[in-house]
């Protein structure tokens, strides 16, 4: 056990540089989401190309799985996105999806308080209490280092993923504006009960950078969505323009924020040690996921818009900023062993998130 703890710490301070990913992009909101929204025609016939370029979302399950296979294989293709790349691609995101929206749909969000209330309740309440089950279980069950079970913790305390709203672009695009409302949400508070959750559950307080954070959300949330409503107000022309291009560029930019953390923590993923860790944070995220989908059934069951509902809480409370957790770990911890789990969480949680995509798209395609 010992020698498995220090050849994990080893590989880990060799290693460990990790990303949580992101969201992204989708249609005009106010078309419907189908293969007939993204038809374009000239002189009565469909361009091809345009066609193409703005069905690629259609690609993402497998270029995410594509990407995985080659991190895994030659993890060179990724390691040089490092953490200086990820605010300006989660911009990009932002920005395609305040292109693809309009001022409306946040107005219609606020105006559901108690699925915001819910979403909130699922990344605050119910994350934290299943991260501090699994992360006693990883100690008292599995013999794990105390640290490592730290670590789950610390992942359970912090806000929603924006890959949280980009998964429900892919499945439920009507419910996109909510879920970006919850996700801003939990990240603007995040300053507050993030440090209070890791004094309850770890006994430890983590000082976090109010001015940071809130400097981060308005550059990669606030910002980048902003200039898109603002261009699709005032520009429509230029919208229609560049709006094809932005699905395969938000294909190409979430594969590589997949793909990097993977990359750069693949040896410490594969090891004996680490495949424990896994193990226990498949479970973590695996038990939010179905907790966050069938709670809302039960109070909400009278909405008329309930199953999409159920997706886009499960995605916000399944779906965690693990990159936050894993600053935190590296800058307020000093055994590497509780940066492990959040490492292996931004991996987890993308795959995981997007399989849920495939899943639910394909469902909804055959129904």
């Amino acid at each position: 056990m010992c020698k498995q703890a220090l050849d994990i710490r080893r590989c880990f301070l060799s290693k460990c540089n990790s990303q949580d990913t992101l969201d992204s992009f989708e249609q005009n909101p106010d078309q419907e989401f189908s293969q007939e929204s993204f038809q374009v025609s000239v002189q009565g016939k469909q361009a091809p190309i345009l066609k193409i370029l703005k069905e690629s979302n259609s690609f993402l399950p497998h270029v995410v799985l594509a990407s995985t296979l080659l991190a895994i294989f030659y993890p060179p293709s990724f390691t040089w996105f490092t953490n200086r790349y990820y605010a300006p691609a989660l911009g990009f995101l932002m920005f395609a999806v305040g292109v693809n929206s309009s001022e409306k749909d946040f107005l219609e969000a606020f105006k559901r308080p108690a699925a915001i209330f819910a979403g909130y309740v699922g990344q605050f309440i119910v994350k934290p209490l299943l991260g501090y089950l699994f992360g006693i279980m990883s100690a008292t069950v599995f013999g794990l280092p105390t640290p490592v079970g730290a670590g789950i913790m610390l992942v359970s305390c912090v806000s929603g993923a924006q890959l949280s709203n980009y998964a429900t672009f892919l499945t439920d695009p009507p419910m996109a504006p909510l879920s970006i409302v919850m996700t801003s949400l939990s990240t603007a508070t995040a300053v507050f009960v993030t440090p209070l959750l890791s004094l309850l559950l770890i006994g430890k307080r983590l000082p976090v950078d109010v001015k940071g954070m809130v400097s981060s959300i308005l550059q990669i949330v606030v910002a980048p969505i902003t200039a898109g409503l603002l261009l699709n107000r005032f520009f429509p022309w230029i919208c229609s323009a560049i709006r094809p291009f932005l699905p395969p560029l938000s294909v190409f930019v979430t594969a590589l924020c997949v793909g990097a953390p993977l990359a750069i923590n693949v040896d410490c993923i594969v090891s004996s040690f680490g495949l424990l860790i896994l193990s226990l944070i498949i479970a973590f995220h695996l038990s939010a996921f179905i907790i966050g989908y069938y709670l809302p059934g039960i109070f909400f069951h009278k909405a008329p818009d309930v199953k999409a509902l159920q997706r886009t809480l499960s995605f916000e409370t399944g779906m965690q900023s693990s990159l936050l957790a894993l600053a935190l770990a590296n800058k307020f911890f000093q055994d590497p062993l509780v940066a492990v789990p959040p490492a292996i969480s931004t991996v987890m949680m993308s795959l995981m998130g997007f399989t849920l995509v495939m899943l639910w798209a394909k469902k909804r395609v055959t129904s």
